[in-house]
């Protein structure tokens, strides 16, 4: 190195052969030449050539001075840099440049000079890529660690190098540059900051998205040095996260952006960082919480991540965000589900928890994303979702936000589309999302009209896709139809009736349009819109655009055309397409895209376009169901019995000749049904006569051949049939035949003259078909049949009791155990109300006779001979039926009149019947009577004696039977606003004075002081007037509370001169009017208008009278808490299957999710009562949970003596010595209440206890020894018998479909004629309801105190004046479909969903 140093000194540069002196003095282009000359000497030199680098030592510090390095010529200034390259190369390891400045500029130079790799189309090209070459496989940068200013040396050949990277570069300009940064990082002993932001910078996604090269570049450079430079991305992110000095970088603002990228590239990059971010997951700040809940979100969803096995406390930290106070990081989170269960289905149990908590957000958006994340993953494949999550989306279908319920019930219908329908997955994936296609129907049981119409649309589009070919959409529905449960079968009933009904309100519309105009028509049509309008979402906006409907149908012929054709009888499934098609086109208007009118429009359309059936598809229907019958369908296949497939078949075809009855008009279709009466199962000829029933108006002039065959079948099942199947046979031979009067006599007479009360099992069914002949032909049958029923039907069949019934302890047994002859007394008290009802006069005081009758078997607890010889389920089966019976009689005004007081309460007293079917099946029966508007308001009265029910789903059934009752009365009255004189049999603040005068009569109440029977009084009054007062709508507290004072200025129209009973009313008056006091705040204004008093109950206000006194004791002034009545929900209750207490129902209802009320009859300031019921804040503290009050779980919950009552435990022998009273009584002997369950075990207990009423003197009348004047006889305990568990689960479910026949029918006609509920005529089809079972082997009934039935020897009461209230012009309108409305139906549980409200109510 000394003689360099010396040749330096001499200064002379020796250049190759060839090659002159390169200077300034010649022209750049010989300079060029020179150069290369001098590059090619370079290359071909290598280190071991110690003579010629010795040689041209000179020319390579010649080349390093200024003059080259900042030549303006970039061909010399590349020429002299690949000339510096090798030098580098060849004097290597030690370089001929010694000083650090002179390093420096040569290494800027060479930078500078890379950058003409950015051109690869440049003819220079090969020697930059040279360049780059030689420097990275010599490492020549290495030499700058020694120099202070190396990292602005590196920083600078970073940033050129990723600036000039682009996608014209091959792979080896890449490896090269890797390679070049690379032994930079390596070798080197520190990596600045800034040179760390160069590499970094690239990893930004602004920097990514504009350079995707540089993005590759640093990304394979981050891989390659992975740990050497770890440390210092590690101290970079701790001075950023931890210490917060975000000043140290400039990329600190992208730190999060930048962790995810590189835990993507390595995640061994970030071993130390993770925790720091677990350290950022509990920051204060919320803005830093939701950057790395984001960051972790993708971290943990990438595909190929393993980040939650590696580093569980992470992973566990971040599931805790899901609960998160900020709403943004919740929301968030959810997001990140679906990635995370399509990307790592093991996290999925890990998920569910946090998913379920979320599902129940008071976020809409959060609860809404749950859905969203949930139904994707699920959609992708359906095995990433388990069942749980499922679950969340289903609970969502009622939240309390439509959106959140609509996007939950779209994401369950596109899942069962992929999975059921289109068969993705397998077997095993549909039979997973089976539950679906109920849950979806279900749903049609909600009020909302939006509600209703998504799953009108869901169904039309994925669950029989309308746009199948014919057979296959039939094929589709037939056995969609056979496997959905029974809830959703009355919910796709309901639906095709509504559809129907609104279809029918558009072709009403229609022919009002066309007539003449006038002020008239011009009313008729305002009400049809009105009508049509409640069909529509928005009812508000609505009323305008269908008001614009109709101006338009007015104006445009070819629409109101187009229209009348979608709404004919006979329109096909291909010509509704088009009409809809037509008409919105014709509509719309391309220059307003967002058309609100256009919209509604196609709303109404979509309602009533019969998109799925026509002639074409009941044929195909028909014939599907025949290939069942003929062993030739694939039933096995899609899973469904062929037995069950048929029954369902007819059923569908039952309900579709109701709503499409033109449809099935075709010999084919008749004939197949021919062959179906022919056939053993008695449920599927049950349906084809009822389908000839619906369908067979014109069969008699169109199809001959079909009648010559069919009449000889129906007039031999009218006559030796099972009933149902002769009750059906008439019933077709009256709709379907014109003279039918000849046919009538060619059954009856036989009938008629073959009675023989010997042989009781051949009786019913003639019993049956006279009775329906009665009621459908009584001018041709008046005389026959009144002394059929003084002699026969009186005097030999209910006044004899031929068999001895069988000794048993049990309230209540199966139907088929039912004896003959109880059977045959049922249908007698049925053939006399059918015959009442025909005649519809008194006027050979029949009605009195019978009504006597009725109530003698009430007084006798159903053994009219009172000779013992009945058995108790005999005896409960014959009290339903008598009660019944009033209730029907009570429906026509004529025999309305003439019930008496007496036996107006002795009827009510049957809803406390000691049988629990009999209570269960008396309250369905009232209930429908109420719904429809057929029974007086009195009988709402009813319920209120509810309030002393021992089992709380009962208390809660009548809860809500009441509230739905006062909401259709209240709806009634503002579509009816013109019916004022109607008030009084309508408003239902009017049931308070019936309320009163009943519980005044109640004959639990013995002693007017008694602070007890006081506080029973209160329980039942409360009970009916929670409701009444739940909405203060027109100052109607002020209007009670003047109905109660009222009261106290008249006297009891049933005893006026008695002053006991005027002093109960009193009181009882006394009771409500505190009751109001302490509910009300408003009741002291001025009462709207002046109370009218039904003079039936009450007599005239005293003028002379005042009576200011309180009747009460003053320690009940404790017993009255203020507080504001609980505003109803109608819950489930009314609507689904009850069973008796203490078991969780099983029946297919219970797949609703309704829930029964948690306890509706605890008096108003019970502390029980209150815990048992929401707290309004604690409901907006939390939006989504379920308004729905959950059942008890536990049979000692569910089964609940009276409350505010604290006895001691009497013994038996105490209760025997005791005179009886009221109602029978509960056993005394039995443990606290909290051991129900044991002591209701069946296992536990022999057999001859269970269900059995309590060994103990009867309660229903005085003993026969007692004189009818003994009314106050000594206290007893006043407990009532412990319901027993419902009925088994088989045979209930036998019971349902049995029901369910008797319920649809009763019911079918009624929409025909009725489009708005009118006084008298049946409203809107209730749905049948599966009855509950009639019992089982070990658990039947829950008996009951027996309601004080008068004594056996007391007369009948004297005939009570008229009472008002119904008119007779209105109950004219009803007709034959009266015939069998109630027909065998003891049980009632599920009506239709339509004005039916969901037991959940509408969850958040």
């Amino acid at each position: 190195m000394a003689h360099s140093k010396a040749r330096v000194t001499d200064g002379k540069v020796t250049y190759p052969p060839g090659v002159k002196e390169i200077s300034d003095k010649i022209s750049k282009e010989e300079m060029v030449r020179r150069l290369k000359m001098v590059v090619k000497t370079f290359m071909d030199m290598d280190q071991d050539s110690e003579e010629e680098k010795e040689l041209y030592l000179n020319l390579a510090l010649h080349l390093a001075s200024d003059f080259f390095l900042k030549h303006p010529d970039k061909d010399v200034r590349l020429l002299v840099a690949c000339c510096l390259a090798d030098i580098f190369r060849i004097y290597a390891p030690e370089a001929p440049y010694t000083s650090p400045d002179k390093l420096k500029d040569i290494f800027m130079f060479i930078t500078r000079q890379l950058k003409g790799l950015e051109d690869t189309k440049s003819a220079q090209f090969n020697r930059y890529f040279y360049l780059l070459e030689n420097i990275a496989w010599v490492k020549s940068y290495n030499i700058c660690f020694e120099l202070e200013d190396s990292n602005e040396i590196f920083t600078q050949l970073y940033r050129t190098l990723f600036q000039v990277i682009n996608n014209g570069h091959n792979q080896k300009v890449h490896m090269h540059m890797v390679d070049l940064m690379s032994s930079i990082i390596c070798e080197g002993d520190t990596v600045s900051q800034e040179l760390l932001d160069t590499v970094l910078v690239n990893l930004v996604p602004a920097h990514k998205n504009l350079n995707k090269q540089a993005y590759d570049l640093a990304k394979a450079l981050l891989k390659r040095t992975a740990q050497a430079i770890e440390p210092y991305i590690t101290n970079f992110f701790n001075q950023v996260l931890m210490l917060g000095k975000t000043s140290v970088s400039d990329l600190s603002e992208h730190v999060f952006d930048l962790i995810l990228e590189l835990y993507n590239i390595d995640s061994h990059l970030l071993l130390s960082v993770l925790p720091q971010l677990e350290f950022k997951l509990k920051s204060n700040d919320n803005d830093e919480r939701l950057q790395v809940v984001k960051l972790l979100a993708k971290m943990f969803g990438a595909k190929d991540s393993e980040l939650a096995a590696q580093n569980k406390p992470l992973w566990q930290c971040y599931l805790g965000r899901f609960n998160d106070i900020h709403v943004p990081i919740r929301l968030e989170c959810v997001k990140f589900a679906s990635h995370c269960l399509m990307n790592h289905p093991d996290l999925a149990k890990d998920l569910t928890e946090y998913l379920r908590v979320r599902s129940h957000d008071p976020e809409e958006a959060i609860r809404h994303d749950v859905i969203v994340s949930i139904v994707t993953a699920a959609k992708k494949d359906l095995s990433l979702v388990n069942d749980a999550l499922l679950n969340f989306v289903k609970e969502r279908t009622l939240d309390k936000r439509w959106r959140v319920r609509k996007e939950a019930m779209m994401g369950l219908a596109s899942i069962y589309r992929k999975y059921s329908l289109q068969g993705e997955g397998g077997r095993e994936a549909s039979k997973q999302i089976s539950w679906i296609k109920d849950k979806l129907l279900h749903i049609y049981y909600q009020n909302s009209i939006d509600d209703r119409l998504l799953v009108e649309r869901v169904f039309a589009q994925y669950m029989v896709p309308h746009n199948l070919e014919t057979t296959e959409r039939m094929k589709c529905l037939y056995y969609l139809y056979a496997t959905l449960d029974t809830n959703a079968v009355k919910a796709l009933n309901e639906m095709w009736k509504c559809q129907n009904l609104l279809r029918h309100h558009v072709k009403d519309l229609l022919d009002l349009v066309k007539k003449p105009k006038s002020e008239a028509s011009s009313k008729a049509v305002f009400a049809k819109v009105m009508v049509i309008t409640r069909n529509l979402p928005d009812p508000g906006k609505a009323q305008d655009f269908v008001k614009k409907l109709a101006q338009v149908l007015d104006d445009d012929e070819r629409i109101r055309d187009q229209l009348e054709t979608l709404v004919s009888p006979t329109c096909s499934c291909k010509q509704a397409e088009v009409c809809v098609r037509d008409i919105t086109k014709k509509l719309g208007s391309p220059k307003q895209p967002s058309n609100p009118f256009l919209e509604m429009v196609k709303f109404l359309l979509e309602r009533i376009a019969p998109v799925h059936i026509d002639t074409e598809s009941i044929s195909a229907l028909v014939k599907q169901v025949n290939k069942s019958i003929d062993g030739t369908a694939d039933d096995e296949e899609e899973g469904v019995p062929t037995e069950e497939a048929i029954r369902a078949g007819l059923e569908l075809l039952k309900v579709l000749s109701f709503t499409h009855p033109v449809s099935f008009h075709s010999a084919e279709t008749f004939e197949s049904l021919l062959g179906c009466l022919k056939m053993d199962d008695e449920k599927v000829a049950e349906a084809a006569l009822q389908i000839f029933k619906n369908t067979g108006s014109k069969l008699e002039e169109s199809f001959p051949h079909i009648k010559s065959v069919l009449l000889p079948v129906l007039q031999a099942k009218a006559k030796r049939g099972p009933p149902r199947q002769a009750k059906y046979a008439i019933h077709c031979i009256n709709a379907m035949f014109t003279n039918r009067d000849t046919h009538f006599a060619q059954i009856f007479e036989p009938l008629h003259k073959g009675l023989d009360p010997a042989n009781l099992e051949q009786l019913i069914t003639p019993l049956t078909t006279l009775g329906h002949l009665a009621q459908l032909a009584p001018e041709q049958f008046a005389a026959p049949l009144k002394s059929l029923v003084a002699n026969f039907i009186v005097k030999d069949l209910l006044m004899n009791d031929r068999v001895p019934g069988k000794k048993t302890t049990k309230l209540w047994v199966p139907d088929d155990e039912v004896s003959p002859e109880t059977l045959a007394k049922i249908q007698g008290i049925k053939l006399m109300v059918r015959w009442l009802l025909g005649v519809k006069n008194n006027q050979s005081k029949s009605g009195n006779s019978t009504l006597r009758m009725l109530t003698a078997i009430l007084h006798s607890d159903g053994d009219l001979t009172e000779q013992g010889r009945m058995g108790k389920p005999d005896m409960s089966r014959l009290r339903l039926a008598a009660a019944c019976a009033l209730l029907k009689l009570a429906q026509e005004p004529c025999y309305h009149e003439i019930i008496t007081l007496e036996q107006y309460q002795l009827c009510a007293l049957v809803i406390n019947d000691e049988c629990y079917q009999v209570r269960q099946c008396f309250s369905q029966k009232l209930h429908r009577g109420l719904c429809r508007l057929r029974l007086p308001l009195e009988y709402m009265a009813v319920f209120a004696l509810c309030a002393k029910d021992p089992v709380k789903e009962r208390r809660a059934h009548a809860r809500q039977c009441l509230v739905k009752n006062v909401n259709i009365r209240r709806e009634y009255l503002k579509q009816h606003a013109a019916i004022s004189d109607k008030l009084f049999s309508l408003l239902p603040e009017y049931v308070v004075p019936y309320t009163i005068h009943l519980l005044a009569h109640d004959p639990d109440y013995v002693k007017v002081q008694d602070i007890e029977q006081l506080k029973e009084i209160k329980e039942a009054l409360w009970f009916v007037l929670e409701i009444i007062m739940a909405k203060n709508e027109n100052n109607s507290h002020a209007f009670i509370r003047k109905m109660v004072e009222n009261i106290k200025q008249t006297k009891d129209a049933q005893s006026p001169t008695d002053p006991k009973t005027n002093e109960k009313l009193y009181t009882v008056c006394d009771v409500a009017m505190n009751i109001i006091m302490s509910k009300s705040t408003t009741y002291s204004l001025e009462s709207p208008k002046d109370p009218v008093l039904p003079s039936s109950y009450f007599t005239k206000p005293d003028k002379n009278f005042s009576n200011t006194k309180n009747y009460l004791p003053p320690e009940m002034k404790a017993f009255f808490t203020p507080g504001k009545p609980k505003s109803a929900n109608v819950l489930g209750a009314v609507n689904k299957p009850l069973s008796s207490a203490g078991k969780p129902l099983q029946s297919k209802a219970s797949r609703m999710e309704t829930a029964s009320n948690d306890d509706s009859s605890s008096n108003p300031g019970s502390p029980q009562r209150s815990k048992t019921r929401h707290d309004s804040t604690e409901m907006d503290h939390s939006e989504n949970e379920d308004i729905s009050l959950k059942r008890a779980d536990s049979t000692d919950k569910d089964i609940e003596k009276p409350r505010g009552r604290k006895r001691g435990v009497a013994s038996n022998d105490d209760q025997e010595s005791k005179p009886k009273r009221g109602r029978k009584k509960a056993a005394a002997n039995t443990t606290a209440a909290a051991d129900s369950e044991d002591q209701w075990d069946e296992d536990n207990r022999p057999e001859d206890e269970q269900n059995s009423p309590p060994k103990k003197g009867r309660r229903g009348r005085p003993p026969k020894s007692a004189t009818p004047s003994q009314d106050t006889p000594a206290k007893g305990k006043r407990g009532r018998k412990k319901a027993v568990p419902p009925p088994e689960d088989e045979e209930e479910e036998e019971e349902e479909e049995r029901v369910d026949e008797e319920a649809e029918e009763d019911e079918e006609e009624d929409d025909r004629s009725s489009e708005n509920m009118e006084l008298k005529t049946k409203g809107g089809r209730q749905a049948r309801a599966p009855r509950r079972s009639q019992g089982s082997e070990s658990a039947e009934s829950t008996p009951q105190k027996r309601r004080g039935r008068p004594p056996k020897s007391a007369q009948p009461p004297a005939k009570k004046p008229v009472r008002g209230g119904r008119s007779k012009a209105a109950a004219a309108k009803e007709d034959e479909e009266e015939e069998d409305e109630d027909e065998e139906e003891e049980q009632e549980d599920e009506p239709t969903p339509k004005g039916r409200k969901k037991a959940a109510g509408r969850r958040r």
